[in-house]
């Protein structure tokens, strides 16, 4: 009886330290990094996305309509002004040449019949006019030569006429057979090549035949909506427009590929108004491209740095969201307080404050995750740059 009541007692303690055990570890505060709010200069960016284009991009057309029997470059070939890229067939272009050059020698010798005509007239009429001032012959007779060399004349006159069309189509035939040279109207790239050899190509083709860049310089055109061209405006130092653009700082290109171009760009030119269809505002930054790693038609995003002087940040995972709001826990007391914060910006694993805290403030550094509200922890200091190490 007596094992028994013992055995009973030491059940009954075991049970005990077994149901108080959970709430003691539950109160047990734990260990947590904590970091005091501090102020400092960071730079920010503001991305687009951009097209490049060459400062000079020259489509090359056709001027008259012919096949191509020749193609003389090849796709990113760098050449210079003038120099041939095709050549069109001219087959029926020398018939008509010929032709035309036949009708300058045939209207030539129209107009050396008609002066010889002209000549014969005039003297036919000096011969008659001592003879009618004398009396000797009717007047009549002077009057019909008159007539005949106004008509000698006017037919010299349409032989000189039909010589002068003559010459302008030859001329013309002439040009044509130029034009069926097609060069370079500017010195750079060539650019695709959209018709080959055998292909009909003319003024009204849809396509041109190639495009030559200049691509020492390249444009990168991008668009900011209004709301953005605003706060541009208000954030840019200068009192015109042409004075903040002089104020911009200079722009990053980020490649296709996510790397940065070696070279820094400016932002020359904005359009100052405000697109209808698409509610934006046309930015044009240009690049320095001598080493040609920039081609026509790339694509990539435009960075502006913007600086922040004295500004409060916090790592980004010291942040947490509820209900769309932003929120940090300040620790009072060793205990954790959640504490709403309004973000201006968020970059570089940092979140820029502009409310809710104060310089000096502490804040849990991260694991924000796991904590509630009035939560008692054990606060560890840590430096900023041990959570944020890339941080300004």
């Amino acid at each position: 009886m007596r094992n028994a009541f013992f055995l009973c007692a030491m059940t009954l303690f075991f049970l005990s330290c077994k149901n108080e055990q959970p709430g003691g570890m539950q109160q047990q505060a734990k260990p947590y990094p904590v970091l005091e709010v501090a102020e400092r200069d960071v730079v920010g960016y503001q991305e687009f996305p951009t097209q490049i284009q060459g400062v000079n991009n020259n489509e090359v057309r056709a001027k008259i309509q012919g096949y191509i029997t020749q193609v003389l470059v090849d796709e990113g070939q760098v050449v210079r002004k003038g120099q041939v890229l095709f050549r069109l067939e001219t087959n029926t272009l020398n018939q008509s040449a010929t032709a035309a050059k036949a009708g300058i020698q045939a209207s030539q010798a129209t107009i050396e019949a008609a002066k010889a005509r002209v000549n014969a007239a005039k003297v036919e009429v000096n011969r008659l006019k001592p003879l009618v001032e004398r009396n000797i012959i009717s007047s009549v007779q002077l009057e019909t030569a008159n007539a005949n060399l106004m008509n000698a004349q006017s037919q010299l006159a349409q032989a000189q006429a039909g010589y002068s069309q003559s010459s302008a189509s030859y001329q013309e035939v002439q040009a044509n057979i130029g034009y069926s040279v097609i060069r370079s109207p500017i010195s750079g790239t060539v650019g695709k090549i959209n018709q080959r050899e055998g292909s009909l190509v003319g003024p009204t083709s849809p396509l041109p035949i190639t495009t030559v860049s200049q691509t020492n310089q390249v444009y990168a055109y991008f668009a900011m909506n209004e709301s953005q061209y605003l706060d541009f405006l208000d954030q840019t130092e200068g009192k015109t427009a042409d004075d903040k653009l002089k104020n911009t700082p200079d722009v990053d290109l980020i490649l296709a590929n996510g790397m940065k171009y070696e070279k820094t760009g400016r932002i020359e030119a904005v359009t100052g108004q405000i697109d209808p269809n698409s509610g934006t505002v046309q930015f044009r930054a240009s690049f320095d491209n001598e080493n040609k790693m920039l081609s026509n038609g790339n694509s990539g995003t435009i960075r502006i740095p913007q600086q922040y002087k004295n500004a409060m940040v916090v790592p980004e995972q010291s942040t947490f969201e509820q209900q769309g709001l932003v929120y940090v826990y300040k620790v009072v007391n060793d205990t954790v307080v959640s504490t709403k914060v309004d973000v201006a910006a968020r970059l570089e694993n940092m979140a820029l404050i502009s409310g809710g805290l104060k310089k000096g403030d502490k804040i849990v550094a991260k694991g924000v995750g796991i904590l509630r509200n009035g939560a008692a922890i054990v606060p560890q200091p840590v430096k900023f740059d041990s959570i944020v190490p890339k941080a300004n």
